[in-house]
């Protein structure tokens, strides 16, 4: 291993250190929320669309997603380890046979569907993370009747303490 690739993976570990990136492969629909600086304020903006192709280049590593816009195809090529992007996460697994989706550019409705792949390893973590998705909504719905009942227990002991003292 030559200088600049250990100067490479040095970096990679470090930045992939920072932020975890879940495993995603083309066809699958993926929301990456980008950092997007405005004035003097920053805020992040989610672009949700298909994975249609990643490119595997040590630190120079990218993937293009690609999404319809009021009617109109809208691609965007994101480099992986950039420190723009404040996240990434999978929406659904797509089932294909390729690595690269550019066949999806022609397509339009219908024939641009991807089939969802619920066989295998990614049905696997697609059940997975929805059972865990459907765990953290319960949490937070019994968290919220919790303090809704604390609320409304409160609200109920201010007028019985303002009779007491009149």
């Amino acid at each position: 291993m030559n200088t600049i690739q250990k100067l490479e993976k040095d970096q990679i570990d470090r930045l992939s250190a920072e932020k975890q990136l879940p495993d995603f492969a083309p066809g699958d629909t993926i929301r990456v929320d980008v950092k997007v600086v405005e004035g003097t304020r920053e805020r992040i903006q989610a672009f949700e669309g298909v994975c249609i192709g990643r490119k595997s280049r040590g630190i120079n590593s990218s993937f293009t997603v690609r999404k319809i816009s009021y009617g109109e195809g809208v691609e965007r090529v994101f480099p992986l380890y950039s420190p723009r992007i404040a996240g990434v996460s999978v929406i659904r697994r797509g089932d294909v046979r390729r690595a690269k989706l550019y066949y999806l550019r022609g397509r339009r409705g219908k024939s641009a569907r991807i089939a969802e792949k619920t066989t295998g390893l990614a049905g696997k973590l697609t059940q997975a993370e929805r059972e865990a998705a459907a765990q953290a909504k319960a949490q937070a719905q019994q968290a919220a009747k919790a303090k809704a009942a604390a609320a409304k227990a409160a609200k109920t002991e201010a007028p019985a303490e303002e009779a007491a003292e009149a």
